[in-house]
């Protein structure tokens, strides 16, 4: 392959060529925009020797595995659901800061086991350059199973995957990002079915109301919601305060707080200040 695909990035050509000179490949596809495109280039380079293969746990939101079959129809692609319950895992389920290599370590049996099973070279995901620069357990157990991350080799970041993404046609390149519903709990609480269907429901609520970027994070019981910095002022208005706070407490939560620097990724650094109550006016 010469060029890039007409119209498209010139680095998209470089992808191809990663993703075709495995010769096969599992596609780990979630909901997100990121494995999507990796899928997509698998299609491009390796047509008739790939296959799509989404992990389904208790901590995979619907949404994201509805995101994750729609990406599959739209490619074309082989697509299997495969169920996986980290619950099962004591070291897990007890959340310590290192939760992720044990959820990871489980996912990426699981996709080499279909590799091994179909004859095909490797199992690929959509990790990239952005990924990196912090503590992430996940990758390390990723990387002691030969995962291989196509977009990363690349030198692809969250803004270049998005653009070309949106160019190919993707139905989710414009997804909000997200991740698994475990990352809601305070390290050192335990996880369970329960919590984790609770912050579903919640994050869903908060979605149908029109938030776009949401999280409600848990610790003892109690949520503090998280939504777009630009948001913030109209979660706070009366009406919608209240509706968040009835709702949530319905769900079962004690209290509802709501942060009042907006959403910002898993271990960002929170500004001092003390977060206000979702009942309180700005």
């Amino acid at each position: 392959m010469e060029e890039a695909p007409r119209g498209l990035p010139a680095w998209s050509r470089s992808l191809l060529q990663e993703v075709g000179r495995h010769g096969s490949s599992v596609v780990a596809l979630s909901g997100g925009v990121d494995s999507a495109l990796v899928a997509w280039a698998a299609r491009e380079a390796l047509p008739d020797r790939s296959v799509a293969v989404t992990i389904t746990s208790p901590a995979l939101a619907r949404g994201e595995r509805d995101r994750a079959r729609a990406v599959a129809e739209f490619l074309g692609l082989p697509h299997r659901e495969v169920p996986v319950d980290p619950l099962k895992d004591p070291r897990y389920a007890a959340n310590p800061r290192d939760r992720c290599y044990f959820c990871r370590a489980q996912e990426g049996d699981a996709l080499g086991e279909i590799a091994r099973s179909l004859g095909y070279a490797v199992v690929m995901d959509g990790v990239h350059r952005d990924d990196l620069g912090e503590d992430r357990p996940g990758l390390r157990a990723l990387a002691e199973r030969g995962v291989v991350h196509p977009l990363l080799e690349v030198g692809a970041g969250k803004q270049e995957i998005r653009a070309l993404a949106r160019a190919v046609g993707l139905p989710n390149h414009d997804a909000p990002s997200n991740s698994c519903l475990a990352s809601r709990v305070a390290h050192g609480e335990p996880i369970s079915v329960g919590i984790l269907e609770r912050v579903e429901r919640a994050e869903s609520f908060l979605a149908d109301l029109g938030f776009r970027q949401v999280r409600v994070r848990t610790r003892s019981g109690e949520a503090r919601v998280e939504v777009e910095p630009s948001q913030v002022s109209r979660l706070r208005s009366p009406d919608t305060s209240q509706k968040v706070r009835r709702h949530l407490q319905s769900l079962g939560f004690t209290s509802v707080e709501l942060d009042p620097y907006g959403y910002r990724p898993s271990g960002a650094r929170i500004p001092s200040g003390k977060l206000l109550p979702v009942v309180q006016e700005p």
